[in-house]
């Protein structure tokens, strides 16, 4: 399946056996200290390739907040016209990078910001899943005040989770890459991100309100309503 090219891939990552094992010793130490204290990263690798390496090969799902101090997330109701999105769920990520956004966009203090942002995957000839691809856009005003903060990226246990089924697109597959969680989730873990950590963060597109609240009503399937 040919994406639109405003979707955009993940960067190639390190892929060499010492850097995986150095991810995975930094897990162990952090799944070991728990969530009460923040993962001590000093790795050379940036941290999006770490993430990216506990959501593709560990049994741990992602969620991005301003807030450092979650203990237990509750499940609760979005604002969201999606089928798998519109229930009350803890909700988290089955991808390294998409949390980032969520994390280092900084919603209260910007509280009229909009954004209908993923991270999909869409599957090849063999069924297969491809590599992930992203959309970030944001309202364009609150994108020009550069609204950006220190977050945190919560390590969940995956157990609990469901993960969205696919979407099919013609003859094609798309997986989104998110979970729901209909109970409480405690957190195995966290890590503190800067905006310079989001390998996107120029990536970032504009759009206008009320163009998206238009095509979205419009059409309501007609995800991501890309305004070039």
């Amino acid at each position: 399946m040919q994406l639109p090219a405003y979707w955009i891939p993940r960067p190639q990552a390190r892929q060499d056996p010492r850097t995986r094992a150095s991810f995975d010793r930094l897990l162990a130490t952090a799944l070991d200290h728990g969530p009460d204290r923040p993962v001590d990263y000093r790795l050379d690798a940036p941290k999006w390739q770490f993430l990216c390496h506990v959501a593709d090969r560990t049994d741990i799902v992602l969620h991005g907040t301003g807030d450092p101090g979650i203990r237990r997330f509750e499940p609760r109701q979005p604002s969201d016209s999606l089928e798998f999105s519109n229930r009350e769920a803890v909700f988290a990520a089955t991808d390294g990078i998409w949390p980032m956004f969520y994390a280092v966009l900084d919603r209260e203090r910007h509280p009229g910001v909009r954004t209908c942002n993923a991270c999909i995957r869409c599957a090849d000839a063999g069924g297969g899943l491809g590599e992930p691809h992203y959309f970030f856009p944001l309202s364009r005003t609150a994108l020009a005040r550069q609204p950006w903060r220190t977050g945190t990226v919560y390590l969940l246990p995956a157990t609990g989770f469901e993960r969205q089924p696919p979407i099919t697109s013609g003859d094609s597959a798309v997986r989104v890459a998110q979970a729901a969680s209909a109970s409480p989730v405690e957190p195995a873990a966290r890590l503190q991100v800067d905006p310079g950590d989001f390998p996107f963060l120029d990536r970032v597109h504009g759009h206008d309100d009320t163009v998206l609240t238009t095509r979205a009503a419009a059409d309501p399937g007609g995800f991501p309503w890309f305004e070039g």
